[in-house]
């Protein structure tokens, strides 16, 4: 039997379509049963509606976190959602969130974390000057980009590179690695290890 995923997404969605295309054409098995978002004009959701997949807005902005998590987990119980899966979603899940869906949050993340969590992570490693940042999936505990590393990839910063390229080859690497990650977890295949070494 297939399994279940949810994405949130606040912006492009580019990950959310490389993951439910890899569904749809047997790569992942399982299906996506709905895509979120924290905004009304995320053109993630407009992707998902061109697959044929559910859509949702999560009331944030007018009723704030609370009621648009209690939204989401009510969502996710009736459709029987076996992960959440983050996909650029720009919100900070409350703890009481991530404690109920404990061990089923599984987020990406643009560096080698511990290597620069938060925001603007690939901007941040261009501006240091770094040789090598990379991809990270993880799961999600309470802490910001954070919990037990699932996979990473290093991506080497070239000297002719520029924001615009090193973007480019960090969001190739993560369409790759995202997908790759949530079959084997949907396949129980993939181990989790506590701490912060990858698998």
């Amino acid at each position: 039997m297939k399994k279940k995923l949810a994405i949130l997404v606040s912006g492009t969605g580019s990950n959310m379509e490389e993951i439910a295309k890899n569904c749809i054409r047997g790569f992942i098995n399982a299906e996506v049963t709905f895509v979120a978002s924290d905004k009304s004009d995320a053109a993630g959701l407009e992707k998902a509606r061109s697959l044929g997949i559910s859509t949702m807005v999560l009331p944030y902005l007018k009723e704030g976190q609370e009621s648009a998590e209690k939204v989401l987990i009510d969502k996710i119980l009736k459709e029987q959602v076996d992960w959440l899966v983050l996909a650029g979603f720009m919100r900070i899940l409350s703890p009481g969130l991530v404690q109920k869906l404990s061990g089923k949050i599984v987020n990406i993340h643009p560096s080698l974390l511990p290597a620069l969590p938060g925001t603007k992570a690939i901007e941040r490693a261009w501006n240091a000057g770094v040789k090598i940042t990379g991809v990270t999936v993880h799961l999600v505990d309470e802490k910001v980009d954070h919990g037990p590393i699932l996979a990473q990839e290093p991506v080497r910063v070239s000297g002719s590179e520029t924001l615009e390229s090193l973007e480019r080859k960090i969001h190739d690497v993560e369409h790759r690695i995202y997908s790759r990650v949530l079959r084997d977890l949907v396949n129980r295949n993939l181990s989790v290890t506590e701490g912060r070494k990858p698998v």
